[in-house]
C-alpha cells in the first residue's frame, strides 16, 4: 500500500492512494484517507489542539486535515460531541447512532457507517438489526420504532423538505417525545452534513 503526491496544474498537492476500496458496508473497522496532507503531528500548536478538543486526535489523518481550520473544527467536534454524548435526556445513544447510521447509509459513506453501526450495535445490543439496515438498506425491517428513525433520518438525508408532519407523527406513534425527534433530527442532519464533507476530501478503505 503506497501514497502517491501529486502536483495540480495550480500547484496544489493531491494525494493518490492504491489502499483497496470497501467492497460492501460492514460493521467492521474501515480506513480512510485524505486526498490532502493533513497537518504534520509535529507542526499541530496549541491553536490546533483547541481545534481537535481532544489531544488523541491528532493521530487521525481526518482531524488533521480538518484542523487546517482550527476554529471551524471546533464548532464542529462540539457540535458532534453534544449530538451524540449529551444523552441525560432525550434519545437514547443507540437511536441517536442509528440515525447517523441510516444517513451513512443513505449517502454512501462505508467509514462513517461502520463507525456508527458498531456503537449502534453496542448500545443496543441488536447487532442483527443493524446488519440487515447494512446489508438491505433504508427499507430492511427493524421493528416500528427504529423504521420510524430510519425512515426521518433518511428523509433529512435525500433531501431536507422531504421530512414532514407524517415523519413527525409516526415518531409520536413509536414512543418518541419531542426531546428525543429533535435529536433524531440533530443526529441524521449532522451527519448528512458528515458524510458529504468526508466523502470529498478522502476515501474509505477495505478493512484488513
Amino acid at each position: 500500500m503506497s501514497d502517491t503526491i501529486v502536483e495540480t496544474a495550480d500547484g496544489i498537492r493531491a494525494l493518490r492512494h492504491d489502499a483497496p476500496h470497501p467492497d460492501a458496508f460492514t460493521r467492521d473497522s474501515v480506513g480512510w484517507l485524505p486526498w490532502l496532507e493533513p497537518l504534520p503531528v509535529d507542526q499541530l500548536t496549541e491553536r490546533h489542539h483547541a481545534g481537535l478538543v481532544d489531544r488523541g486526535r491528532a493521530s487521525s489523518d481526518y482531524f488533521r486535515l480538518l484542523a487546517r481550520d482550527p476554529e471551524i473544527l471546533r464548532a464542529r467536534t462540539l457540535t458532534d460531541k453534544d449530538i451524540f454524548y449529551n444523552v441525560a435526556e432525550g434519545l437514547p445513544r443507540a437511536d441517536r447512532e442509528l440515525a447517523a447510521a441510516a444517513a451513512s447509509r443513505v449517502n454512501g459513506c462505508v467509514f462513517c457507517a461502520s463507525v456508527h453501526a458498531r456503537f449502534a450495535a453496542h448500545f443496543s445490543g441488536r447487532g442483527d438489526a443493524v446488519d440487515r439496515l447494512l446489508a438491505e438498506g433504508v427499507d430492511a425491517d427493524l421493528g416500528e420504532r427504529w423504521n420510524a428513525i430510519v425512515a426521518a433520518a433518511t428523509a433529512l438525508t435525500q433531501t431536507p423538505i422531504a421530512f414532514g408532519p407524517a415523519h413527525v407523527a409516526r415518531l409520536r406513534a413509536a414512543g418518541l417525545d419531542d426531546l428525543e425527534i429533535s435529536d433524531v433530527v440533530h443526529g441524521a442532519a449532522f451527519f448528512n452534513w458528515a458524510n458529504r464533507l468526508m466523502l470529498t476530501i478522502g476515501r474509505a478503505v477495505a478493512p484488513a
